[in-house]
C-alpha cells in the first residue's frame, strides 16, 4: 500500500515532561491526545454525562467540563459516577474561572473526582487577590495530586503582565509592534505562572501549558516561542476557531504547521456547532488532522474522487459517504476485536481515469462506472482485482467485502 516518504515526515516531537491525566499520558513519547469540551449545563448531571459519553465514544480521550458555580461543583462527582456506570473511564477536566479557589475549597469531592484542573492566570483574581487565589488552587491540586493546565488566553490576558511587558517594550531602543508585545505577554504569563506553581509545590511533571489566540499566524508564533522556552507539554488549539468550514480550515492551518514541527502534545478543535449539530464534529476533525498527517490512526480513511463531467451520477458520492459512516460506526467494535484495523485504507472512485489506480493503492478499492462507461465496478483488494460488482446491490456487497477483509486480515485480540 502507499506509504508517505520519510523525506516528508513530521519533525520529531519536542522532548517534554510526561504528565499523567488519569489514565492518559500527555507529552514525552506519548501520542498526541485528542480532547474536547461539553457545552451542557454541568449542573445537569444526566445531560452532561450523556454528552461526555458521546464525546468519549467518538474518540475524545480527555473531556473538559465547565465548573462555574456551586451546583456545577456538586454535580461533578455524580457525573463521574454516571460515566463509570456506563463503563466510560474518560478523564474529566474541570474548567475554572474567577471562583475556582472557592469552589474547590468548598467541594473537595469535586476536586477528587476530576482528573485535571484548568486555570486561567488572567482571571484567577485581580490585584492583591490574584496570588493567594492562584496559590489556593495550586495547593488543592497538590493535595489531591491533580495535574494542572495553565491556560492563558489573549481574550483574558493578565493585565498586570501585559502592562509590565508594554513598559519594558517602551524602554527599548527599537520597540516591537503591538502584536509582538501581546504574544510576548502570553508566553510570559504562562511561563511565570508555571514557575510560581512549582514554587508552591506542584511538580513540574504535573503542569501542561497553553496560550490560545484566534489568529492562525499568532498561534503559530506564540507556540514556536513557547516551545523554545520550556519543556512542559503544550495543549494546542485556536481559542475560537469558528463555525463550519472556517473553523475547520483555520484549526487545520494552524495546528498542522505546529504538529509538523514537532510542537504539540494534546489538541482541541474549538468549533462552534451548527444549529442542532453534534458536538462530536470537533473530535472527528481533530482525529482527521492527526491521521491525515500520519501522526496517529483512529479509523479507516476513505479516499474518494471529487467528481467531474465524467461522473454525473451521484452514486459514487453516496457510496463514499455511506462507507465512511459505516466504518466509523463499526470502529468501536472492531477496535475491541482486532489489532491494527484503524490503519485500513479504502477508496471509492467514480470513473476509469484514476479509479483503478487509486483503488489498487488502497487496501480495498472500488472503481465505479462513470457516465457512459460499462456498468461494472471492479473491486481491488491489496492491489489485486478480486471481483466485479454489478446491479443494485453494490453498496451492501462492498460493505460485506470490507467486513470480510477485517475479519480475515487483522489479528483477533485475545479474550
Amino acid at each position: 500500500m502507499s506509504q508517505s516518504s520519510p523525506l516528508f515526515a513530521p519533525l520529531p516531537r519536542r522532548q517534554t515532561r510526561l504528565v499523567h491525566v488519569g489514565r492518559v499520558g500527555v507529552g514525552s513519547a506519548a501520542p498526541v491526545v485528542v480532547q474536547s469540551m461539553t457545552n451542557t449545563d454541568t449542573a445537569d448531571v444526566l445531560g452532561t454525562a450523556m454528552q461526555v459519553a458521546e464525546l468519549a465514544r467518538a474518540g475524545s480521550e480527555v473531556v473538559r467540563i465547565t465548573v462555574n458555580n456551586e451546583d456545577a461543583a456538586r454535580a461533578v462527582p455524580h457525573i463521574r459516577d454516571r460515566l463509570l456506570a456506563l463503563n466510560i473511564d474518560v478523564p474529566l477536566v474541570g474548567d475554572f474561572h474567577y471562583n475556582g479557589h472557592t469552589l474547590l475549597s468548598r467541594h473537595p469531592a469535586c476536586a477528587e473526582a476530576l482528573a485535571k484542573l484548568r486555570i486561567n492566570p488572567g482571571n484567577v483574581g485581580a490585584g492583591a487577590k490574584r496570588d493567594p487565589q492562584f496559590a489556593s488552587i495550586v495547593e488543592i491540586a497538590c493535595k489531591y495530586d491533580k495535574p494542572v493546565r495553565i491556560g492563558v488566553n489573549w481574550g483574558s490576558l493578565d493585565q498586570s503582565v501585559l502592562a509590565r511587558i508594554m513598559d519594558e517594550n517602551a524602554s527599548r531602543a527599537e520597540p516591537r509592534d503591538a502584536g509582538a508585545v501581546m504574544r510576548e505577554a502570553l508566553v510570559v504569563s504562562a511561563l511565570e505562572s508555571a514557575a510560581k506553581a512549582e514554587e508552591l509545590g506542584l511538580a513540574g511533571d504535573r503542569i501542561i501549558l497553553s496560550a490560545k489566540v484566534s489568529s492562525v499566524q499568532d498561534l503559530i508564533a506564540v507556540y514556536r516561542d513557547m516551545a523554545l522556552r520550556c519543556d512542559y507539554p503544550l495543549h494546542l488549539g485556536l481559542t475560537e476557531a469558528g463555525m463550519g468550514s472556517k473553523g475547520i480550515v483555520a484549526s487545520t492551518a494552524a495546528l498542522a504547521v505546529l504538529l509538523q514541527e514537532g510542537i504539540g502534545d494534546t489538541i482541541r478543535i474549538s468549533l462552534t456547532p451548527e444549529p442542532g449539530g453534534s458536538r462530536t464534529q470537533e473530535v472527528v476533525v481533530a482525529q482527521e488532522i492527526l491521521q491525515t498527517m500520519g501522526l496517529r490512526a483512529f479509523t479507516p480513511m476513505v479516499t474518494a474522487c471529487p467528481g467531474c463531467g465524467r461522473t454525473t451520477s451521484t452514486f459514487f458520492q453516496e457510496l463514499a459517504s455511506g462507507i465512511q459512516g459505516y466504518v466509523r460506526e463499526q470502529m468501536p467494535q472492531w477496535r475491541e476485536q482486532y489489532d491494527g484495523v484503524e490503519n485500513m485504507t479504502l477508496a471509492v472512485m467514480g470513473c476509469v481515469v484514476n479509479g483503478p489506480g487509486e483503488s489498487k493503492h488502497a487496501n480495498i478499492g472500488i472503481s465505479l462506472p462513470g457516465t457512459g462507461e460499462t456498468p461494472a465496478a471492479p473491486v481491488f483488494v491489496d492491489g489485486v482485482k478480486t471481483v466485479t460488482l454489478r446491479g443494485d446491490n453494490i453498496a451492501a456487497e462492498f460493505k460485506a467485502i470490507v467486513d470480510d477483509y477485517v475479519a480475515t486480515r487483522y489479528v483477533r485480540k485475545a479474550g
